[in-house]
């Protein structure tokens, strides 16, 4: 895989380093899956703010609960329960 240099302040240096150290991690592993978090992070927050706007638009919310009730009546398709 390859890389490039990012800088960090000398705190953020320090506490990569103390993590890495504790969970027996690279620092790039680290900051990899620090990255990766805050990604989810950001998708899950855009996706509230998108139902939000949703659930303030009454006929599109009515809307929206009627193609979810739409989608439960395929959950019981005959195959069995695992």
């Amino acid at each position: 895989m390859s890389s490039t240099t990012v800088r960090v302040s000398a705190p953020t240096h320090q506490m990569l380093r103390e993590l890495a150290e504790q969970l027996g991690e690279s620092m790039q592993g680290i900051l990899d899956q620090a990255i990766e978090d805050y990604r989810r992070k950001r998708l899950l927050e855009q996706a509230n703010a998108g139902y939000a706007v949703l659930r303030g638009d009454a006929e599109a919310w009515k809307e929206e609960m009627a193609e979810r009730a739409d989608w439960e009546t395929t959950l019981p398709d005959g195959l069995d329960e695992a």
